[in-house]
This record gives C-alpha cells, sequence and structure tokens, in this order.
C-alpha cells in the first residue's frame, strides 16, 4: 500500500478560498505600493550562502535553510570537516547556496550589484515568499510571504511620513479600521541610555524596558538592576515610566528628560517634525502613538522604529513593522547608503480580517454560471455562448462530461455556483437558453442578451 503523502512541517497548502483572501490582501498592498512610487522587483529564491551568512547573527544562520550542492557533493567535500567540531566546515565545503531568510538582505545585494543602473532615492517593493528552518507553531512558519517597502539613498524626514500614510492607506482600503502605528526613534532609546549611565548596555536596557506592559516597573527595574544598570540611573528613568497622554505631551517631557543628552534631543527633533506632518495631513483610519518602549531592530535600525498593532479588541501581536537604518548597504561595501523601510504581516492581517468577518463576499470569485452538458452537439453550442459570457467578465464553464442530470447538478450545488444553463433540442432550434437559479429553483427560457444581462 502506497504511503499516504504529506508536506514538511512548518509549511501549508492553500485551498481556493485561503489564496483569493490571500490575493485581495496582496492587491491591496501592491495597489498602495505603486500608488506611492514604490517600483517592484524580484531577487532569486536562494542566493550564495556567502551573501546570507554572517548577516543575521549566531541564531539567524542557524535558521537558514542550506541547498545541497548537486552531482556526487561528498566526493567534493572536505573530508577533514566530518568531524561534528567541524560541521559549518563540513557545511561550508558541501553546500555553497541558501534559500533567502529575508527580503531585506536581498535588496542590499541588489543595490549593490545595480547601483549603476538603479536612480537614487530608489523606492522598491517586494512580495515574494523566505524561508527559514524555525521550530513550526502557530502563526509561524518554515514557508512564510514577506511584503516590502523600502526607499534608499534619502535621509529626508518626508519618507518616514510617507511610510505612516502608506500604513494608513493599506488598513483604510482592507476596511480594517482603529490600528495604531507605534513610532519611537533609536535616538531617543541611546539617548536615555546615556542619561542613566547605560551606553554600553543599550541593548539590556532596550530589552527590558520593552517588558514594561507585560511585567510591569517593579520587575522592569529588577532586569535592569540584574544586568549591571545602577539604582541611581534608574531612579532618572522615574519620569519615564509615568509617560502617558498625547504625542505632544510625550514629547514634552521626553524634553526634559533627555535635556542634557544631545542625541536623545536630536530624536526628539525627528519625532516631532514627522508628528506635525501627520497632524497636518491627518490619517484616515490609523493612529499614530509614539511609544518609548518600542525597540525592535536596534541591530540595524538608526532613527524612526515602527509597529503596527491590531484594533484593542483583537489579540494579535504586530502586523508591521519597519524602521531608519544608515548603512544597509555597507555589508556588501557600498558605504553610507541611508534607508527607511516598512513590512506587512501577511499572515497575522489575515488572521484579523478572518477575525473581524472583514474579507468581501465577492473576494472569493467563484465560477458564477455552469452549463449542463447534454451531448457533443448542445456542448458546441453552449461554448459559443460561452465564449460571450467570458468576453464580458461572466466566470463561466461547460460540464466536460455528458454525465447523468443530476451528477452534474450537484456539482453545481457542491460548488456553490449560483446559475446553471439547460440547452437541449428545443433551445438550440429557439436559439434560447434555460436559465435555472439554483438558490431560488426558478428558469427562465431567455436570449443570450437576456441571460447575460440577469447574471450580471
Amino acid at each position: 500500500m502506497a504511503q499516504k503523502p504529506s508536506i514538511p512541517k512548518g509549511t501549508r497548502d492553500f485551498n481556493p478560498e485561503h489564496v483569493a483572501k490571500r490575493h485581495y490582501i496582496f492587491n491591496a498592498i501592491r495597489s498602495a505600493f505603486e500608488t506611492f512610487g514604490f517600483q517592484p522587483i524580484e531577487t532569486p529564491s536562494f542566493e550564495n550562502s556567502d551573501t546570507l551568512m554572517g548577516k543575521y547573527g549566531e541564531e539567524g544562520d542557524r535558521l537558514i535553510f542550506k541547498i545541497l550542492n548537486s552531482g556526487d557533493y561528498l566526493s567534493k567535500a572536505n573530508h577533514d570537516a566530518y568531524d561534528t567540531k567541524n560541521s559549518n566546515k563540513l557545511t561550508s565545503s558541501i553546500s555553497e547556496k541558501a534559500l533567502r531568510y529575508d527580503l531585506t538582505v536581498p535588496f542590499a545585494r541588489y543595490v549593490v550589484q545595480h547601483q549603476n543602473e538603479i536612480e537614487f532615492p530608489f523606492k522598491r517593493y517586494q512580495i515574494q515568499p523566505v524561508w527559514r528552518a524555525d521550530r513550526p507553531q502557530k502563526g509561524r512558519f518554515r514557508e512564510f510571504f514577506q511584503c516590502d517597502a523600502d526607499v534608499v539613498g534619502s535621509k529626508s524626514l518626508w519618507q518616514e511620513v510617507e511610510f505612516i500614510q502608506l500604513y494608513d492607506t493599506v488598513f483604510s482600503a482592507l476596511k480594517l479600521k482603529d490600528v495604531t502605528i507605534k513610532i519611537n526613534n533609536r535616538k531617543i532609546l541611546s539617548g536615555i541610555a546615556e542619561v542613566i549611565g547605560a551606553s554600553d548596555k543599550l541593548i539590556d536596557f532596550t530589552v527590558a524596558l520593552d517588558k514594561l506592559d507585560k511585567i510591569g516597573e517593579d520587575k522592569v527595574k529588577e532586569e535592569m538592576v540584574s544586568k549591571g544598570i545602577s539604582e541611581e540611573g534608574i531612579s532618572r528613568l522615574q519620569p519615564l515610566f509615568s509617560l502617558s497622554g498625547s504625542f505632544e505631551s510625550q514629547i514634552e517631557s521626553l524634553k526634559g528628560i533627555l535635556s542634557a543628552s544631545e542625541e536623545g534631543q536630536k530624536g526628539i527633533e525627528e519625532l516631532f517634525f514627522i508628528n506635525t506632518a501627520i497632524s497636518e495631513l491627518g490619517l484616515s483610519t490609523a493612529t499614530l502613538q509614539l511609544d518609548v518602549t518600542l525597540a525592535r531592530g536596534l541591530n540595524y535600525y538608526t532613527g524612526a522604529i515602527f509597529e503596527v498593532s491590531a484594533p484593542k479588541d483583537v489579540k494579535m501581536g504586530s502586523i508591521g513593522g519597519g524602521g531608519r537604518y544608515d548603512d544597509l548597504t555597507g555589508i556588501f561595501g557600498m558605504k553610507d547608503v541611508s534607508g527607511v523601510g516598512i513590512s506587512f504581516g501577511l499572515d497575522r492581517i489575515y488572521l484579523v480580517l478572518e477575525e473581524l468577518n472583514l474579507f468581501p463576499e465577492t473576494v472569493n470569485k467563484n465560477v458564477e454560471v455552469l452549463f449542463i452538458n447534454f451531448g457533443d452537439k448542445e456542448a458546441l453550442f453552449s461554448l459559443k455562448a460561452i465564449n460571450k459570457l467570458r468576453s464580458q467578465g461572466i466566470n463561466s464553464e461547460l460540464y466536460p462530461d455528458a454525465a447523468k442530470m443530476k451528477k452534474q447538478m450537484n456539482h453545481a450545488n457542491k460548488r456553490a455556483i449560483p446559475f446553471v444553463v439547460l440547452v437541449g433540442d428545443e433551445e438550440i432550434i429557439s436559439n434560447t437558453y434555460t436559465l435555472k437559479d439554483m438558490v431560488s429553483g426558478e428558469q427562465h427560457k431567455v436570449s443570450l442578451e437576456a441571460l447575460i444581462d440577469l447574471i450580471k
């Protein structure tokens, strides 16, 4: 007996309904990207290993899917590396390519490789799958799509303003109201660390601060102490723990907290500029919120940091994020190319829209009419009509076999096709069609023009 087929853990099959809903989200994102002037690029699903390795830290390198060299790769391998202690050396000798881990590093490689063809500032978007050898769990997959937009070659803060507008445009198009676009600035976090005498412990400080909502003020202070941050320094943070209110009032409070930090003051100026512009321009459905605990991507973000939260009544992690980076292409030798970018979390957005019942009924555009097959003569007559219907944008098909009537009708019911058309000798002679409404059960003999009007 043949073994039942399966798919690898962390991957998924998508049925027609799932695909239609995913494309609905893709189309909203793609449309907004292009409206804002972003140009599409695509990069290969796999890259040379040396392009990817060493760009994501030790943990990231471990999660990169390596591709074995083709042919008799073991005969060419470094046999001295068979010892498990030298597994990295063995891997490099039998695998020279790897599946891409994200879209950012391939984008950096693309910019450097094509720098003489690109007109800067370069606004690119990319919607492609990525692969990570992660432990599969709910909401975390080994193969998933990323939807990224970046601008490289400009330090202008108007780019950050546009990205906030872009988020608002996409979520408004998806009818997803009341999302919160959280913003912070790496310079703010660096300034706070400087003020409390913990500049050398920036990561430890921000990791603890990021947990304020989850574990509370006392536990955050305990964690900071355990990481070697002084009690005196932490006491200077007290105004930060009670920071609340409007964007403007938080900015005013930060001015006092960071008065001794030049870096912190720069961060305040950038946030003030962005908020002033957004206040003038307005947002359709989203809200911009300052969150000084936001600390994602500190290894590469140098300015603004973004994170998008779903509406409050939906329990979901972030559905988007991004930020400003000053040297993305430096990893490939092209220095001082500033950029800023954001991404959309497709799978999480899908779950949010599903939970809130926000997918339109028309998203899964089904076949609208099935022609019953009574034989070759009737099928040929029907296909002439089907050609006309398809030219009018009506999804139509002919049942391929001259099967029993009951079987063909059951097929229409199971696929939720709303109309069937019956064509027999009488219809052929009179050049008419019998249209049956599968919901009401009513049927009418009509001309081709009337048939098109009724189905449309």
